[in-house]
């Protein structure tokens, strides 16, 4: 590793995912002498990203103190947007939930309207959480709908009306400093798709050894996110994983959201079960609705949602095949036993047995939570990544000057 490959922003990674945590380890890691190791963690005290801990093992001589990020410099603002609610919540940099709130929000009234909704509930929030505004270092939004993550903008999403290419970041940040933080205009705001989060999430809490990993979110509509070697993987232009929209050979009359006939979510998709039960004589009007008829064991709903994860592990014969992953996890409202026996027995039925012998097919471990903490994780590895870490440590050293007390609580 050069010097310029292990500045500040790469010492912090190297402490950040535990592969270096003291002193020792990181001139080791890295091959730069003592003082430089120094002056660069200096840079990263002076911002209030790092701290010393307990000391760490020693095999003689004085023990070394162990280096970790300092997650209580800042916290996140964190958005899981779904079709008629919405759950916003603070949390650590460490994506840990401090506080949180859920309540009705219709996706269908357009991005204005719900941005500047959802700014409106974040300063309650925050006094709930016992933090100023100041504190915010990045806002993440989780959406039902393709992101083309290189714009940041949604593409043509089938359940967002009013979304397609809407600068969402921008008019989230004008929300934002007109509801919670004047000075707060610059803070950034990332956004993805909420199957991409989720399973970014889970594989980084619960799998972090699994190289290749998919989730399938069943919920209003459905939806997979990827994760390889530690990154979602998104496609050219945010796409990948969208197998809610495969076409079925044999439900050519299903009309899809989306506006044509014969996709997966037409058929298998919480909306879809809603319809099916309503027309039984089970009133239903979403998969959340779907999703309390299961927890309560309804008959009909129970061999629906059955019904709809043979469907889904048909179209997942596909997907495990062409990926090979080593975990698949089904999320969202249908995500429970029936549904679950339902993809277990196309899946293994269908697929070779050479693409199943290594695949755990699991329920989520995170359930609710995992769209919002995927979405910290974005903001954090988006804010921490080495060289906007070490732009951000630039500004902030030409800037320490003239800057007041005040702006120096915002590192």
């Amino acid at each position: 590793m050069t010097a310029n490959q292990a500045s500040a922003g790469h010492l912090l990674r190297l402490i950040r995912t535990g592969q270096a945590t003291t002193r020792g380890e990181l001139q080791h890691a890295t091959g730069l002498s003592r003082s430089t190791i120094g002056h660069r963690l200096d840079q990263l005290f002076g911002a209030g990203w790092l701290r010393e801990t307990s000391t760490a093992s020693s095999t003689g001589g004085r023990p070394s103190a162990r280096l970790e990020f300092d997650a209580s410099h800042g916290v996140v603002l964190a958005v899981d947007l779904e079709t008629r609610h919405a759950t916003v919540a603070v949390l650590s940099l460490d994506c840990e939930v401090i506080t949180q709130r859920s309540a009705p929000l219709l996706i269908a009234d357009g991005p204005d309207a719900v941005l500047d909704t959802l700014a409106r509930w974040f300063r309650p929030l925050l006094e709930q959480a016992g933090t100023d505004p100041s504190r915010v270092r990045g806002i993440g939004l989780s959406v039902p709908g393709p992101v083309d993550w290189t714009t940041g903008q949604i593409v043509q999403p089938p359940i967002m009306p009013g979304w397609d290419r809407f600068p969402v970041a921008a008019r989230m940040r004008e929300a934002y400093a007109r509801h919670v933080d004047p000075e707060g205009g610059d803070v950034p705001v990332l956004l993805d798709n909420d199957a991409n989060l989720m399973a970014y999430a889970e594989q980084r809490t619960h799998h972090p050894e699994c190289s290749a990993f998919v989730l399938v979110k069943a919920s209003t509509g459905i939806g997979a996110g990827v994760v390889v070697d530690g990154e979602p993987y998104r496609g050219i232009d945010g796409g990948a994983g969208d197998i809610g929209h495969i076409r079925l050979h044999d439900a050519s009359d299903a009309l899809c959201m989306c506006g044509s006939y014969g996709c997966l979510a037409a058929v298998a998709s919480g909306g879809a079960l809603a319809g099916r039960l309503t027309a039984a004589g089970v009133p239903t009007t979403s998969a959340s609705d779907v999703r309390r008829h299961l927890a309560a064991g309804q008959p009909d709903a129970v061999r629906l949602a059955r019904e709809a994860g043979q469907l889904v592990g048909e179209v997942l014969v596909t997907v495990v095949t062409v990926l090979n992953p080593g975990v698949l996890v089904l999320a969202g409202d249908l995500a429970g036993t029936p549904f679950l026996t339902g993809v277990r027995e196309l899946l293994y039925q269908r697929a070779m047995p050479r693409t199943t012998a290594h695949l755990d097919v699991v329920t989520s471990r995170l359930g609710d939570l995992a769209a919002l903490s995927g979405a910290g994780a974005m903001v954090v590895e988006h804010l921490y990544a080495p060289d906007r870490a070490d732009l951000r440590l630039a500004e902030q050293s030409a800037a320490r000057p003239a800057r007041t007390t005040a702006a120096l609580e915002r590192p």
